[in-house]
């Protein structure tokens, strides 16, 4: 493009962890855009990894809450009144206000990137009034957002019949590069993501009890105390091993050489029932079969390629099973592997890219 457009994009959460953001701003740097992303700064933030497109951390006086929010959203806001851009990007409901503000304010194109339907997390819809606080902000914001591009088909459809927008698809999907899978001598269990509430931890640990195998989560979140609390009740210390933040290059050598991946969620709000995890696809492209949750995104994808392991009840039972099966049906495993190998090929972020570039070319040229 003969004058780069310049685009900021909006998150809460670490820059440096944030695997989709990453991927988005870079393909849309090398794409020709000036591309900044901007999130918060933490206290035990590490400093910031060099990235083809800038980065910008806002310091904040609380980390969660109420203040957060207010705090973050003032900052932010005031951030985007005075800086140069094009086109402003929210990425999911917690940063929708001061971007759609700013962008009226300033007369400036405007995106929404939602990563999921933020209304109905668990976190969320378990507390009345916070949840009637984001239905009031996204029933203020979404429908003036026309465009926008989500995370899977089932998640447009939803958003479609909301807020009357027909956003684009754009799946979490891993860039696609040559793998050669190692000798796996140890067959460990790996969890990949958010420790948070609604992911099965209460299930997912006990079920460790009947497993002769490793279980190593990499990842932290809001029910990761919890989730170490439960594991030392149950005295399974030496069979779990929970890592917090893990950079995406060392998480790369964890997942490659796993010899299964958890992608599950518990049935308690919409947006896991209608989810399309980032895991989902980082295992099937290290040739990692899985144990997931039977919901449409992951049935479709399943009914193509079948690479993981579908269970419609996460009780530690079935848990157990699924995993043990896994663990010692050869033949199954290697099935499974293979098919991940081929279906890598279909899902991947070179193709998904191609969709995010034709969005911002297109509200570009408007």
């Amino acid at each position: 493009m003969s004058q780069q457009i310049k685009i900021v994009c909006t998150v809460t959460n670490d820059l440096n962890y944030d695997q989709r953001m990453i991927r988005i701003c870079t393909s849309l740097t090398e794409a020709g855009y000036d591309v900044t992303l901007v999130g918060f700064e933490r206290r035990n933030s590490k400093p910031i990894i060099p990235r083809p497109f800038k980065q910008v951390r806002l310091s904040i006086i609380a980390e969660q809450g109420k203040l957060l929010y207010i705090h973050y959203w003032l900052k932010l806001f005031f951030f985007l009144l005075f800086r140069k851009v094009d086109i402003l990007c929210a990425i999911d409901l917690d940063t929708i206000m001061p971007v759609y503000y700013a962008s009226l304010l300033r007369k400036k194109k405007r995106v929404y990137d939602a990563h999921e339907i933020f209304t109905d997390l668990k976190e969320v819809i378990s507390r009345p009034a916070v949840h009637k606080m984001w239905l009031w902000i996204a029933g203020h914001t979404i429908p003036n957002f026309p465009v926008g591009y989500t995370i899977g088909e089932c998640y447009g459809e939803d958003f479609l019949k909301r807020y009357g927008v027909n956003y684009g698809i754009v799946r979490n999907a891993t860039i696609l590069r040559p793998v050669t899978i190692p000798e796996k001598p140890e067959r460990f269990i790996l969890y990949q993501g958010a420790v948070n509430v609604g992911r099965c931890f209460e299930q997912l640990i006990p079920a460790m009890q009947f497993i002769d195998a490793q279980l190593v989560v990499c990842g932290a979140g809001n029910f990761f105390d919890q989730a170490t609390a439960l594991t030392k009740q149950l005295g399974l210390e030496h069979k779990i091993t929970f890592k917090g933040y893990v950079p995406p290059a060392e998480l790369t050598q964890y997942t490659l050489r796993a010899w299964v991946g958890i992608t599950l969620f518990e049935d308690t709000s919409l947006s896991n029932r209608l989810s399309l995890a980032n895991r989902f696809f980082d295992y099937m492209h290290f040739g990692v079969p899985q144990l997931c949750i039977q919901y449409p995104e992951y049935e479709r994808i399943n009914s193509r390629y079948e690479i993981a392991a579908l269970i419609a009840d996460p009780a530690p039972d079935s848990i157990a099973a699924a995993l043990n099966r896994l663990l010692n049906d050869e033949e199954y495993y290697n099935m499974l592997q293979q098919n991940c190998l081929e279906a890598r090929e279909h899902y991947c972020w070179q193709l998904e890219a191609k969709n995010l570039v034709n969005i911002y070319n297109k509200l570009s040229a408007e």
